[in-house]
């Protein structure tokens, strides 16, 4: 089989996917009569290619798409939007390279798709070409980044324009003041006959995220625009399929677990932040995944619904994938908020397994406060004034992403 051969299965198999989406389950989208009139645009091909001074990044479609260029800052990024895209090509084809030091992408919206470029130093994307291949199937889009000074990005920052033009109708747009409302919901690890990690001094896992939450859910109920609501509020033991359904049932925008665990290396201190991966980035994180979801089955819990059909797991799998983005851009705002503030550890955005993230539709982030098994952390962990403050920090970070999420939406 050519390389041609293959990509024209990979466009079928794609545009197959597409279509029992629409007939087959509709359950897993958002509620929009009109959806199944609108045929979302298919990014079949990307790649980067370049140095830390200039780099190009070209994107092929099948159908012609629309976008719309933004800058942000604290980190420097460059956003793509775009209207509803499926990006079909492989992970590995779009890669950070030179200028670009990370790439994201997925769905930011109902009817919309985002690409996140960090970079690593100030730079513009210029559009160098659009054009049309095999007849008129293949869109093409071009931009190259290069280097500008400072100055410069502040004012392409200033000058980004995040709303949109008014297109919808008067029920719409009341739909879309309602959904200015982040719903987060917040989940104390650990409860009831599953204690979790003990330090030793005493401290209890179960007792110090329980406590952690309700420092958390009242900063961020000083917020505005967030509704807050927890897993547990007492000490009772939930399985990790229940705390997934209750992020579920609530409609959350966003889950954030809370978690001190213990591990053998005593030295280790300091705060982490997991998002979900199928392969772990690392021999710890794999450790602490596999403790995690053991003790779930230890402590008598369901393991989580599988998909009844083969279909249905390939759907899952499309808006798993979409909301990884949106967890990894959580997990950087945490950390950004952290830093310099709560002591991190080294690499502090890792990726495991975890099964309490997921939910395949809500983005969701684990984050290990410290580690009970660190003498230091410990006494951190049951001072209510770090808490306090964590937790203020940690609600900054939420802040900020629904701004980001909020820039997205209008």
């Amino acid at each position: 089989m050519t390389g041609a051969d293959v990509q024209g299965w990979r466009r079928c198999l794609w545009t197959c996917c597409l279509l029992v989406t629409v007939a087959c389950v509709p359950a897993l989208a958002r509620d929009d009569p009109q959806s199944a009139d609108r045929q979302p645009l298919v990014a079949i091909d990307a790649r980067i290619a370049g140095d830390e001074n200039r780099v190009r990044l070209v994107m092929d479609f099948e159908g012609e798409s629309d976008f719309k260029l933004r800058y942000l800052a604290e980190p420097n990024r460059v956003v793509i939007d775009l209207p509803e895209t499926v990006f079909a090509f492989e992970n590995k084809s779009l890669v950070a390279r030179g200028l670009i030091s990370a790439v994201r992408y997925g769905k930011s919206g109902e009817g919309r798709a985002r690409m996140v470029f960090g970079l690593a130093a100030p730079a513009r994307f210029e559009l160098a070409d659009t054009s049309e291949e095999a007849g008129g199937s293949i869109h093409r889009l071009v931009f190259d980044a290069v280097t500008v000074d400072a100055q410069t990005f502040a004012a392409q920052v200033d000058d980004s324009d995040w709303l949109e033009p008014d297109l919808k109708g008067p029920a719409d747009r009341n739909a879309s003041a309602a959904s200015d409302t982040l719903t987060i919901v917040i989940d104390p690890g650990h409860g009831g006959i599953d204690g979790g990690a003990e330090g030793a001094d005493g401290s209890m896992e179960k007792n110090i995220s329980l406590a952690f939450a309700e420092a958390l859910k009242r900063a961020l109920e000083q917020e505005d625009g967030i509704r807050v609501a927890m897993t547990r509020t007492d000490d009772t033991f939930l399985s990790l399929s229940a705390r997934v359904r209750k992020a579920r049932e609530e409609k959350a925008d966003l889950l954030i677990s809370l978690h001190a665990d213990s591990i053998r290396v005593r030295s280790l201190r300091g705060a982490t932040v997991y998002t979900l991966s199928d392969k772990a980035s690392d021999v710890l994180a794999q450790s602490l995944a596999d403790q995690e979801n053991r003790d779930d089955v230890l402590a008598g819990g369901a393991s989580l619904d599988e998909a009844p059909e083969a279909v249905a797991a390939i759907l899952v799998d499309l808006a798993r994938t979409e909301t990884r983005v949106f967890s990894s851009d959580l997990a950087q705002e945490v950390i950004h908020s952290f830093e310099g503030q709560v002591k991190l550890i080294n690499n502090p955005h890792r990726q495991a397994g975890f099964k309490v993230l997921q939910a395949p539709d809500v983005p969701s982030v684990l984050v290990e406060l410290g580690y009970l098994s660190n003498s230091e952390d410990e006494k951190l962990l049951t001072d209510e004034t770090w808490r306090k403050n964590t937790a203020r920090l940690l609600a900054q970070s939420v802040h900020k992403y629904r701004q980001t999420i909020l820039a997205g939406r209008h």
